[in-house]
């Protein structure tokens, strides 16, 4: 599927939520790995704030692109970040939404 940049370059970006592994099983505790990298993907709760709307998204960011000690209420920058839609069916149920992606995220602003 394609995917969309999306340009930060005009927004405030926070840390809403710390880094935690992106799980692919909940139940077996799995953590995704990226594909092409094959370093463990984590997951960044971050409010992005520009032209007088905030939101808050979920971005998937590899490891090796996350600083340590990265902590809720600290300003970023972020470096690549894509959307892409998806769409599956689980149990007879279709879902879809949107992912959202970045190469890292750096401390600052």
């Amino acid at each position: 599927m394609p995917s969309f940049k999306i340009d930060t370059s005009t927004a405030v970006v926070f840390v809403a939520t710390a880094p935690t592994p992106k799980l692919v099983n909940k139940k077996t505790g799995e953590v995704a790995v990226d594909r092409e990298t094959q370093a463990k993907m984590m997951t960044v709760g971050l409010l992005i704030s520009d032209e007088g709307e905030g939101n808050l998204y979920q971005v998937s960011v590899p490891e090796t692109g996350v600083p340590e000690n990265l902590q809720p209420g600290t300003p970023v920058s972020v470096v690549g970040l894509k959307a892409r839609d998806w769409e599956n069916e689980f149990n007879g149920q279709k879902r879809h939404g949107i992912a959202f992606r970045a190469v890292a995220i750096t401390a600052g602003a």
